[in-house]
């Protein structure tokens, strides 16, 4: 009698991760969050400058990057994960770019991810903290005005080495982002760079201001859990039933 070998790898539903060449900290934040669905992640070349010349390129690889996730898992979203990227090349291109590579019914990056969120918690005002330098940070601002949000306040560690961003303290973040808010009109915080390493503060920050605090990260694994329909743990107001 023979046996039909193969069985289905995942259990879960499977989604897929585009991430940055020089990016050190989003694959363990998804699979924190998203610890009970299967996450395969490929890689797109990215400068190690953050410019938005260097943004603009990975439009180049993009097609080819998703195509190397695996042909054969059954996909339910693919995300991109860079939030300067996306604004710098539009949403709309990156859903485009990604489907050239991967044929998916779902695609998000940080951005969409974002509006979607503030939509969620109508939010409408946002403390912007940005490890980047002004020229790639003053372009999000814009294409999220256009979205309907409003970054009335910003503050940014002037980085333009992505090497140094996975490196910026914890502590620095949350006592950049408290001197941001003293005072301000804002309804929310935002985090931006998939590189920074936010999770370990969303908690304290929110205590600390009393207003949601999104990060990339936080909202890019809380959409790509809404679009596949899958369950979604870790810190923060968003993820609060």
């Amino acid at each position: 009698m023979s046996i039909y070998p193969y069985h289905s790898v995942a259990a879960a539903p499977s989604l897929g991760l585009v991430v940055l060449q020089v990016d050190e900290t989003i694959e363990a934040d998804m699979r924190q969050l998203l610890g009970d669905a299967q996450v395969y992640v490929s890689r797109v070349p990215s400068g190690a400058q953050v410019t938005r010349e260097t943004l603009a390129e990975m439009a180049a690889h993009l097609g080819r990057s998703a195509a190397l996730l695996p042909p054969a898992a059954d996909l339910a979203v693919v995300a991109y994960g860079c939030t300067s990227g996306a604004a710098q090349i539009g949403p709309e291109q990156v859903a485009r770019l990604v489907r050239q590579g991967r044929q998916v019914a779902a695609v998000t990056e940080p951005v969409t991810a974002l509006v979607a969120a503030c939509a969620h918690l109508g939010l409408r005002r946002l403390a912007l903290l940005s490890p980047y330098v002004a020229a790639v940070s003053d372009h999000l601002r814009t294409v999220l005005g256009a979205q309907g949000i409003d970054t009335p306040v910003f503050g940014t560690f002037a980085e333009a080495e992505e090497a140094k961003v996975a490196r910026i303290a914890p502590d620095a973040i949350i006592d950049a982002a408290k001197d941001l808010c003293a005072d301000a009109d804002v309804d929310g915080v935002f985090l931006s760079c998939t590189n920074l390493r936010t999770l370990p503060v969303i908690d304290r920050l929110e205590a600390a201001v009393g207003l949601p605090v999104l990060s990339s990260n936080l909202v890019l694994a809380w959409h790509m859990a809404q679009l596949a329909a899958v369950p979604l743990t870790g810190p923060g107001r968003l993820l609060k039933p």
